[in-house]
């Protein structure tokens, strides 16, 4: 009994509610997932076999002599590859490189005054629908004040009517002017015509009609008709970055190409008029916005494009049923059809982001801080050693972070276990005050700067794309929607905001002024050109 008495009491278990702790172990099948990306990356040239068949060739006929009927003769410095060794290292190379993908530009849907919304203005109009009980009047109004969101947020018109009119045209009406907004400025910024545009893919999670939203595109541009085009639903937040890694390869396979990506999400016919709890978090947080970029592989491009993509990865944890639940559209008991947020959406998607962090470690660190990791995993997870695990510092890796502005709980939890400071957090949270939660359209930088975005999705999904700066941006050349209010900045904060956040925010709007920021989603663009980020 004296023995049983002297044993440790076992830890407490940890709360579902929280981002896991990124210094414990990691597991070796994500780490080995990306040193096999980075191996196959740097090896492709001498894994992939010469395919070239024999280039038959006429020589030229003597003048006024007629050309010889018949199969023409083969030309040595024409054949086989293999036939003519000094040619076979420049024709493997041209055979398997990977094609650059550049960022040309981006704009960002600023809509106009009148469907800007306010706190006090949305509580009204809450109350004025009878459809929310006291109670829950008051649930919203402090998920509100806590949210981070600040009083200058868009929503749609319908939305703002009383009684809303959540209808499939008013619905339409505000995802043309979302899409067509943004294309409009892009195309002008670009200079490139609709009909060169090869790749069309366009992502909204909850709207999804038929004709779809990238066909309602094609038919408004007149894009030609061999156009690709995909049209992305249910895949939540992460959805702009699933359509970036998915027109990064399909310009691997189509060269001399733009590739044109439109974000955004629909909050017409997806308001919840009920009142369960767990759906009315996501009335307080989604808003009215949307993002179009524009990538090519063309090498003309480089010198006129702001960013070149780097790595993609993407993490789908959806066979877990933890995680496939954690965020669903679904009714509640009086058959109101809602967004439900789990509990444990914090933790799901801390353990999303931990396996994507782990893939993405061996392709982004340097050779030392890739050694270092890669023998204390193999130690630990293959010899049994008792070491401790190697946490590389990812921090080390980039210069800025472009997180999805999904929540400021989100934000909180991920500045803590990563370790990030308040300066990397501040686009997140800039983005989040000004516009709220815009979904998939949600994050600029100078030349060379190392920028890595991340979004989290239904499914569950953490999806990360790395991109480099390939010039500083000019400030007095860019169109954003941030450049026309920068002097109005400080802002006036509510009362009920904590200490911590009016500080942030004040600091934030004090680098904004002095830096003039710019800003492909609107975290990128007031990511700024001396240093901030981007999508």
């Amino acid at each position: 009994m004296a023995a049983e008495s002297q044993r440790e009491a076992p830890p407490p278990p940890a709360s579902t509610h929280r981002l896991p702790d990124f210094k414990q172990s990691v597991k070796l099948k994500y780490a080995k997932l990306g040193y096999h990306y980075l191996i196959t990356q740097g090896c492709s040239c001498s894994s992939r076999p010469s395919v070239a068949p024999l280039l038959p060739s006429s020589p030229p006929s003597p003048r006024g002599r007629p050309r010889a009927l018949g199969p023409p003769p083969l030309q040595p410095h024409l054949c086989h590859p293999l036939l003519h060794p000094p040619r076979l290292p420049l024709h493997l190379y041209f055979l398997t490189r990977t094609r650059p993908v550049y960022l040309v530009d981006f704009s960002c849907y600023k809509p106009e005054d009148a469907r800007k919304c306010t706190h006090k203005f949305f509580m009204e109009r809450c109350k004025q629908t009878g459809s929310f009980t006291e109670e829950n009047l008051e649930f919203q109004r402090k998920i509100l004040e806590r949210s981070g969101l600040g009083e200058s947020t868009y929503l749609p018109e319908a939305v703002l009517n009383i009684p809303p009119n959540p209808c499939m045209a008013e619905a339409r009406k505000e995802a043309e002017m979302v899409m067509f907004g943004a294309l409009d400025e892009l195309f002008e910024k670009t200079r490139v015509k609709p009909k060169d545009v090869g790749i069309l893919i366009v992502n909204c999670s909850l709207f999804n009609p038929t004709p779809s939203l990238s066909a309602m595109i094609v038919n408004h541009y007149k894009l030609r008709g061999n156009v690709m085009n995909y049209n992305l639903g249910g895949m939540g937040c992460s959805a702009g970055l699933i359509s970036v890694d998915l027109a990064k390869h399909l310009l691997q396979a189509r060269p001399n190409s733009y590739a044109l990506v439109v974000s955004m999400e629909n909050i017409t016919l997806n308001g919840y008029f009920g009142n369960s709890r767990s759906m009315l978090v996501s009335n307080c947080l989604f808003r009215m916005g949307g993002a179009a970029i524009l990538l090519s592989n063309r090498w003309s491009d480089r010198r006129r494009s702001k960013y070149q993509l780097v790595h993609t990865v993407r993490t789908h944890k959806g066979a877990d049923n933890k995680c496939f639940g954690c965020l669903a559209q679904e009714e509640d008991a009086e058959g109101k059809i809602g967004v439900v947020l789990s509990k444990d959406l914090i933790s799901v998607a801390g353990d999303a982001l931990k396996t994507n962090i782990t893939t993405l470690g061996p392709l982004v660190l340097s050779a030392s801080e890739r050694v270092i990791f890669f023998d204390t995993l193999v130690g630990k997870r293959l010899l049994r050693m008792k070491i401790k695990p190697y946490i590389p510092d990812i921090k080390l890796a980039f210069e800025h972070f472009c997180i999805h502005a999904g929540g400021r709980a989100v934000l909180d939890e991920i500045e803590k276990n990563l370790q990030l400071s308040d300066w990397h957090l501040e686009p997140s949270r800039m983005t989040l005050y000004r516009f709220g939660n815009t979904s998939s359209s949600s994050l600029w930088i100078r030349k060379g700067d190392r920028t890595w975005q991340i979004a989290f999705g239904s499914g569950f999904k953490c999806n990360s794309a790395v991109w480099r700066a390939l010039k500083t941006v000019n400030p007095a050349e860019e169109r954003n929607p941030w450049m026309d209010e920068i002097d109005g900045f400080p802002w006036r904060f509510p009362s009920s905001w904590s200490k911590k956040m009016r500080f942030l925010m004040h600091r934030a709007s004090k680098h904004l002024i002095s830096q003039k920021y710019s800003f492909w989603t609107y975290e990128n663009q007031y990511l700024a050109e001396y240093g901030k980020f981007l999508i």
